[in-house]
């Protein structure tokens, strides 16, 4: 059994997850205080990107810079929770909300519809996206009929980690290390390196080669359905089959590469959005533990601009000197006709 923090009341749970949050302790309770409703939630931080080497090819790659202009890494130096926007240099106007409002800002790494696999590279310095390979070749996911590429926005919940010492309770499965991954199911068709802010829903237990993997689920706030949709019973309601074909996408993805098909915790059924404000909570802390030096590392390249308390912390001066020694951008390679094959599995 998991310890007694999943409890019913999403406001409870947002304060349990940010009394486990020093870095930002009274500071977001206070931005907690005056968030906006959802109604009129918009984007709240904006973040540049640079790209650096030539496009379908495994040199290139997505730097981010925040909105001074300075370069960032997008897994350690954006926050997990969303700030409230800023209009004229004023915050934004007070009115009552809900605690359970509260938005995560999401990296998007993969468009909807697109097959290329791209990631943060949890391994380079300042992770930039880039787009995996498999030996030597440019990784991209096959297209299982009726699905063309990923079935929605894919990415990453910056400032988490599933740590591969720490062996989930239920599961027995310890973590892939890399950040939390998030499906944005809004209709907006986003960009690799975009940071939207999303309202969470629930979550999936995927297994993947032993490791444990969850998968949350999330609208854009900016989403015309994100005022209905509040935990995953809403999805299940609204969206009829959307769920059982997210299961089924995750299940086979693999399956074209001679992989074997993708397991799940707790019978491949969705936790709801209490369970996933839990391992949200729990992959912070894993995070924290990261940048601080606490933890095995394993590898992760944890090189930020903004963790006070992080050994790791560089100057502007030190970031942009990592960004100089990458290739300038180059022209776009030709993608083989092989990446829009049907596969029927």
């Amino acid at each position: 059994m998991r310890p007694p923090l999943l409890l019913r009341s999403s406001g409870i749970v947002f304060r349990l997850l940010l009394g486990s949050f020093p870095d930002f302790g009274h500071k977001l309770l206070s931005r907690a205080a005056y968030l906006p409703h959802l109604s009129t939630l918009r984007k709240t931080m904006h973040y540049q990107t640079e790209e650096r080497g030539s496009p379908n090819s495994t040199d290139y790659r997505i730097y981010f810079k925040n909105s001074d202009g300075n370069y960032i890494s997008p897994f350690h130096d954006i926050p997990l929770i969303a700030e409230p926007e800023q209009y004229n240099g004023l915050p934004a106007k007070k009115a009552k909300r809900n605690e359970s409002e509260v938005l995560f800002n999401m990296v998007v790494e993969v468009p909807r519809w697109s097959n290329a696999k791209m990631e943060i590279a949890t391994k380079e310095p300042l992770n930039p996206i880039k787009q995996d390979v498999k030996k030597g070749k440019l990784r991209y996911v096959a297209n299982i009929f009726p699905h063309k590429g990923y079935i929605w926005n894919y990415g990453a919940i910056p400032q988490t980690w599933e740590d591969p010492n720490h062996m989930d309770s239920e599961t027995k499965c310890c973590g892939d290390n890399d950040p939390i991954d998030i499906c944005d199911i809004g209709m907006h068709v986003c960009s690799p390196g975009q940071v939207i802010q999303v309202k969470v829903l629930g979550i999936l237990a995927m297994i993947d080669e032993g490791e444990m993997d969850w998968k949350v689920i999330a609208i854009n706030a900016e989403d015309p359905d994100a005022k209905s949709l509040n935990d995953i019973d809403d999805v299940r309601k609204s969206r009829p089959g959307h769920l059982e074909a997210t299961v089924d996408w995750f299940r086979k993805y693999k399956v074209p590469d001679g992989k074997p098909e993708n397991q799940f915790g707790f019978n491949a059924q969705f936790q709801d959005k209490d369970f996933a404000m839990e391992i949200i909570k729990s992959t912070h802390e894993h995070w924290r533990a990261l940048v601080q030096k606490q933890t095995n590392s394993g590898g992760i390249e944890c090189k930020n601009v903004s963790c006070s308390d992080s050994p790791f912390k560089c100057n502007a001066k030190e970031a942009t000197d990592v960004i100089q020694l990458a290739p300038a951008l180059g022209c776009g390679h030709r993608i083989s006709s092989e990446v829009d094959k049907w596969h029927f599995v």
